[in-house]
């Protein structure tokens, strides 16, 4: 089944809403019928959903009919006035109506039929738009849940080329933190035609980024985002979607300061987050000691991550942490030695309890 709807069949709220308006601006009845004749709107409203006659052969001729009284009584549903037939795109999809004498009616004809077709093609063009970014948008939730057992990947890569995008290349999936905006300012952000965009719903989006792209990823501003790893398969694809999800959520943990956080730089943080609360409440209990208790803990954990993730390069770590290699110094020396001999085990119980945050603390 397709996703897109290409038809410009009328709408009888749109019908109904283009003849109450134009009837009271022209001050003539102005009447609106579908393909098969039948009144969709009119500007006296008993005229909906009966039978115009005339419509029939305007509509299989495409040309406009004018009738007096004589002629409007010999057919069905039909008054005096002007019938045109309403053609988009090359199709006849129903007609306008104006009641009336022919020769005073006669002159709003033209203009009241272009009118309504070019308020039928924006609102074709506005509802296809809006089928497009909801399949997308479908698109998207089912790469993520995505089970071999239940879908067949080939069912979405078919889904997605009839949107116009290729999934069988390598992707990178992020996670947009973005509250306020919406898939159109995304779109003008993330503008290959090939990225691919849908909204989550509260402030939160989906791209699917083409790769490998040149320069950095860019930014909206006062966004978040969440880079999850290289990806060039449907099961890639929604492993890369969760590590984005992984990544937003445990970056904004590491380095709050931060709009852009990769998985790559976070897979220890999201391996012992998937481990449980209780197994990091183990490792934390039994490598930190009380070192946790002490009243500058935050600043503590902080100086020994940075200081492991540089090697224990003391020069590395204090340029990172933007301090004097003397406070990098005092602060290593509230470590036990102990402690300290066991560096990957400290490095791991500090990143654990960072993940859990103040619910950690003791006490």
């Amino acid at each position: 089944m397709g996703v897109l709807c290409d038809s410009y069949m009328l709408a009888p709220s749109l019908a109904q809403e283009i003849a109450s308006d134009t009837s009271a601006v022209i001050g003539f009845n102005v009447l609106i019928t579908d393909e098969r004749g039948i009144v969709i709107g009119s500007g006296d409203a008993r005229r909906v959903g009966t039978f115009h006659e005339a419509s029939v052969e305007v509509l299989r001729t495409r040309r406009a009919a004018w009738h007096t009284s004589a002629q409007a009584h010999e057919l069905r549903g039909v008054r005096p006035g002007i019938t045109l037939p309403l053609v988009v795109a090359g199709d006849a999809v129903g007609t306008v109506g104006i009641t009336g004498s022919p020769s005073r009616v006669r002159r709003f004809g033209l203009v009241v039929r272009r009118q309504t077709e070019i308020l039928l093609k924006e609102s074709v063009a506005l509802r296809s738009g809006l089928l497009r970014e909801r399949a997308t948008e479908e698109l998207c939730r089912d790469l993520a849940a995505f089970d071999p057992d239940v879908v067949e990947a080939e069912h979405l890569l078919s889904r997605a080329r009839e949107l116009g995008y290729e999934l069988a290349t390598a992707r990178v999936a992020l996670l947009v933190a973005a509250p306020g905006a919406r898939p159109r300012a995304l779109h003008e952000v993330f503008d290959d035609p090939q990225d691919i965009v849908a909204a989550l719903g509260s402030g939160r989006f989906v791209v699917l980024r083409r790769h490998p792209v040149a320069g950095p990823i860019p930014v909206p501003e006062g966004a978040l985002i969440g880079v999850g790893g290289v990806a060039g398969s449907v099961p890639e694809l929604r492993d890369s979607y969760h590590d984005a999800a992984d990544a937003l959520r445990l970056g904004r943990l590491v380095a709050p300061a931060a709009p852009v956080h990769l998985i790559d730089d976070l897979r220890v943080h999201q391996a012992l987050s998937a481990a449980g609360g209780r197994a990091r409440a183990r490792l934390r209990d039994g490598a930190l000691g009380g070192l946790r208790a002490e009243r500058d803990w935050p600043v503590l954990r902080e100086t020994i991550i940075a200081w492991c993730e540089h090697g224990f390069n003391l020069v590395q770590a204090a340029e990172a942490l933007h301090i004097h290699r003397n406070t990098l110094v005092y602060r290593l020396a509230k470590v036990d030695d102990g402690l300290r001999e066991r560096p990957q085990s400290l490095y791991l119980a500090c990143v654990a309890d960072l993940i859990d945050g103040p619910a950690a603390r003791p006490g």
